[in-house]
C-alpha cells in the first residue's frame, strides 16, 4: 500500500481549465496574497475555494495564501521550462509518483483510484474529479501515464442532473421541460426559485468534507443557472 506523510491533505478536484485560467490571470501580475478580494470577481465562490485548496496542495501558496517562489516560477515559465516546472510540482505534491509500488506507465485506472483512496480518503465521486485534474496536469508536465489511465480518464464524464432547456421556436410547448431529479412537479402557485429555495438545505459547517464539497458544487450550479442569487441566504 502506498503511504504519504501528507495523507490528510485533499488533492485538487477543481477543473484543470479553471486552474489554467487562474495562471493566465496571474501573468498580468501576482498579488502579495491570493485571497477572495483578488479572485472574487473572476471565479464563483465554490470554484475560488477549490482553487485555493489546489494551490495549497501544490505548494504554490503558503498557509497565509502568500504566493511561493514555485508559483512565481510557474507563472513566468514558457515552453519546456513550464513543463519541467509542472513536473517538479507534480512529483513534490503527488508523492506516490516516486513510490516504487506505483508504476505510472503500467498502472490501471483502478490502481490509481486505490492510490487516491488510500492516501486521501476521498469518496468515489470526488476521487474521479481529483484523478481528472491529476491526469491533465500530468499531460502538461509530460509525465508518462499508461493508456489504461488516460483512456478511462478521458471517457469519464459526470452525469448531467438537469437536461438543457430546448431553444424557443416561437411555439409554446410543455415537452422536454427539465425537471430536477427527486423533485415533484411544480405547483402553479410556486416559481422555480421558491421551490428550489425550499428544497435546498442551508450550509452546515459540521458536515463531512465530502458533503460540504457537494453542497458547494450544487450551489454553484444553481447560481450559474440563475435559479438562486447570493442574496438568498443559503451561503
Amino acid at each position: 500500500m502506498v503511504t504519504d506523510r501528507n495523507k490528510k491533505r485533499s488533492p485538487p478536484y477543481v477543473s484543470y481549465r479553471s486552474f489554467l485560467t487562474l495562471l493566465e490571470e496571474l501573468q498580468r501580475g501576482i498579488p502579495g496574497r491570493i485571497d477572495r478580494s483578488y479572485w472574487g470577481d473572476k471565479f464563483s465562490g465554490s470554484t475560488g475555494t477549490q482553487l485555493m485548496s489546489a494551490l495549497r496542495f501544490l505548494n504554490l501558496i503558503d498557509a497565509n495564501a502568500v504566493p511561493t517562489v514555485l508559483l512565481k516560477e510557474l507563472v513566468g515559465a514558457r515552453g519546456t521550462i513550464r513543463s519541467d516546472t509542472l513536473k517538479k510540482i507534480s512529483h513534490e505534491s503527488f508523492t506516490f509518483l516516486g513510490n516504487a509500488s506505483f508504476e505510472s506507465e503500467k498502472a490501471t485506472y483502478s490502481q490509481l483510484e486505490e492510490v487516491f483512496n488510500d492516501l486521501y480518503q476521498v469518496d468515489r465521486d470526488v476521487a474521479r474529479k481529483c484523478i481528472k485534474f491529476f491526469t491533465e496536469l500530468a499531460g502538461d508536465a509530460r509525465i508518462p501515464l499508461s493508456p489504461f489511465i488516460t483512456k478511462k480518464s478521458k471517457s469519464s464524464k459526470p452525469t448531467s442532473v438537469v437536461e438543457k432547456v430546448p431553444k424557443k421556436n416561437g411555439t409554446r410547448t410543455t415537452q422536454n421541460v427539465p425537471i430536477p431529479q427527486h423533485m415533484e412537479l411544480i405547483p402553479r402557485s410556486q416559481t422555480w426559485k421558491e421551490l428550489l429555495l425550499s428544497k435546498f438545505p442551508s450550509f452546515d459547517p459540521t458536515w463531512p468534507t465530502d458533503v460540504q464539497i457537494k453542497w458547494f458544487e450544487a450551489f454553484d450550479e444553481l447560481l450559474k443557472r440563475g435559479f438562486i442569487s447570493t442574496n438568498d441566504g443559503h451561503s
